[in-house]
């Protein structure tokens, strides 16, 4: 599985990161998540700069995208240049989006009315362009999903592997990410966030 992890400047650390590193956790399986972005390097809200792993024109190709967020989000919103190279299939591709990354799937037209999450500080702008915001850290509708919080990014990528792989994988991978001494109950809470969102076919017997 490939997969696209867009990180845009200003972007928001805990976002791109914890989704990357836990997503893979699956790469002896062959699963490579790609910190993707429309510059070689990119400049977080803190000051880390890094340098990409992959161009924008990789979400097009990728089997899941994951769009992260960031202080720069609402200025890409309204850049309709941006937005055009974000080429998106749910038909296809698994789709999440974190914070204010639910406005860039809302601008570019993959959740209309349906409900969807976003961190407090994008709410308005998320409500604004026309989305039902509720008050939940993570749901999904068929192949696309929103998180609102940066913590809430465990839960969008244990869906993705959920979805792309087999729920123990999902479980396997936050039970190793997860505080000694609390294990068992962050995979349980994390499991019971996506598990509603998740095809019958998925759910452990």
């Amino acid at each position: 599985m490939q997969i696209a992890i867009l990180t845009f400047d200003g972007f928001n650390e805990l976002d791109s990161f914890i989704a990357s590193g836990i997503l893979n956790r699956l790469h002896a399986k062959g699963w490579k998540a790609h910190i993707t972005s429309p510059t070689p390097q990119v400049t977080s809200m803190n000051g880390v700069r890094i340098t990409r792993q992959k161009p924008l024109e990789f979400t097009a190709e990728a089997d899941a995208v994951l769009i992260g967020s960031g202080i720069k989000t609402r200025e890409i919103a309204q850049d309709t240049d941006m937005l055009a190279k974000i080429r998106l299939d749910p038909a296809r591709q698994i789709i999440g989006a974190q914070c204010s990354g639910t406005l860039l799937l809302a601008k570019l037209g993959l959740i209309g009315s349906l409900p969807a999450c976003t961190d407090l500080m994008t709410k308005p702008w998320v409500i604004e362009a026309g989305v039902n915001v509720i008050d939940a850290p993570f749901v999904a509708h068929g192949n696309v999903a929103t998180a609102g919080g940066c913590l809430a990014s465990q839960y969008l990528a244990a869906w993705m592997i959920a979805r792309l792989g087999t729920v123990h994988e999902a479980e396997e991978a936050m039970h190793y990410v997860a505080p000694v001494g609390q294990k068992q109950a962050y995979v349980a809470q994390a499991m019971a966030a996506i598990s509603p969102f998740l095809p019958v076919s998925a759910e452990p017997a």
